[in-house]
Parts: C-alpha cells; structure tokens; sequence
C-alpha cells in the first residue's frame, strides 16, 4: 500500500531554520546546521553546501512550500535560490533555547580563551589562567553578543576586564631598520612601550622595541610610506612574556 504524500510538502530532519517576514507573510529556508553563520561570514561560499533545499516554505517543520504567486508579490521574483539568497541574508536564524544556550557558553568561553592567549599581568608579565580570565568576565557581568565575533567581543572586554584585575595586552617585540633615519625616532618612540636597543650610525637607525599590537599596522605604515621602501620592519616576537611561558600564537 502506498503513502500519498501532498505535492506541496517535504519533510526534513536536522534542520536550521532562517526566517523572514515580507510583504505580512512568513517565508523559511531549510539549511544545515552551523552552516548559516559561516555563510554570512563569507567563510562558506557554495550555497549547496547552506541550503538543504532551495525550496522557500511558509513552514520547514510541516513541510509547506510557498506559493509561486506570493514569492512573486513579496520579492518580485520566482527565481528561489535568489530569494534563499534575501532569506539568508536578512533573516533572522530560529535555534532552540538549548542551542542558544550552549552557544552563548562556547562564545564566552572562546572570548575568555583569546584574552588569556593575548594579555599578561603587567606585575608578573604572565598570562592569567583562562578560568581566571572567565571568572573575571562573569564578575563584571559580561553578556556575550551572537552577532558579533569572539575576537571583537575579546578587545571590548580586555578594556572592561581592566576595572577588576591588572590586565594589559601582551607586547610585540619589533625591530626596525631605516637609512638616513634619524627623523623618525620621535615617531617610533611615540608608539614603543620600550626600546631594548637603538643605534645611529652615519645616519642609519637600527632600533628594537615592543610595543602594543594594535600599533603594528601604524608602524608598518609608517615605515613603508615614509621611506619609500628603504626601511624595514622586522617582528622579532609576537609576545613578550617571562620566559619559560609559552607561546601560544
């Protein structure tokens, strides 16, 4: 005996859910789960590998396909992968409170892991321990953003982190080499948190320093542009710690 089963239905399991209201109707796409966030990261870039179908419902969980003439009134086209394409972009992505929850743990977690691999204690140049780092983000009640990457989030709560315990981001060590450079030790001063070496001979500076990463890209451009190419920026070490640390860029 066989099963008649509506034109208009698909059944799917192990869905993610995107949703999106437009034109006052409720159109939803079917995609594998962690693949939406990867998408719009524009880490995943094949579609096939987002949608389950590209097929657009009005319900994935009973299988209702959306009606050709409202795709049409809504977004002005019948063409599905394009309006999987709108769905995905602007919709909004349905996940259970479970899964919302263990999200919001892995993120807080991941934040608390990229401060601990970034920061020191500036009296002992070590890093905090990552449950120190966890324990410290829940005292000045840090809520973690879905929308938002860890390493952003990371940066906001190195300067919150700072009301409760001593904390400084880890420095580099660089060293720069520029011919006829004198005029720019000023300037490379101005970005050192300290200079281990510096030399000036016939005019060529040679000079080793650390300073905060955040001014890499600062000094690099400062370099390139400045002496047209002549001088050179070498990263001696990505962290400064008290040795016997370890490294873990």
């Amino acid at each position: 005996m066989s099963i008649f089963t509506p034109t208009n239905q698909i059944r799917l399991t192990n869905v993610a859910v995107v949703r999106m209201k437009k034109g006052g109707k409720r159109f939803e796409i079917a995609c594998y789960k962690n693949k939406v966030m990867s998408w719009r990261s524009k880490v995943e870039k094949d579609l096939d590998e987002v949608l389950q179908t590209d097929s657009v419902f009005t319900n994935v969980s009973k299988g209702q396909v959306a009606k050709k003439e409202d795709l049409i009134k809504c977004f002005k086209t019948e063409n599905q992968v394009e309006i999987c394409k709108e769905i995905l972009a602007k919709g909004e992505l349905q996940v259970s409170e479970k899964e919302r929850q263990a999200q919001l743990e892995s993120m807080f977690k991941d934040i608390a892991t990229i401060v601990s691999d970034k920061c020191i204690n500036p009296e002992t140049k070590r890093p905090y321990p990552v449950s120190m780092i966890e324990k410290s983000m829940k005292e000045i009640h840090f809520s973690v953003k879905p929308s938002k990457s860890t390493k952003q989030q990371a940066l906001e709560v190195i300067r919150q982190l700072k009301e409760v315990i001593q904390i400084e981001r880890a420095q580099m060590k660089l060293r720069v080499s520029i011919p006829k450079g004198k005029n720019f030790r000023t300037k490379i001063k101005e970005l050192a948190t300290g200079v281990d070496s510096e030399s000036l001979e016939n005019g060529d500076l040679e000079m080793v320093f650390s300073t905060d990463p955040g001014n890499f890209r600062k000094l690099d451009d400062l370099i390139r542009t400045e002496t047209k190419g002549k001088g050179q920026l070498v990263v001696v070490s990505l962290k400064e710690m008290q040795e016997g640390d370890e490294l873990l860029e």
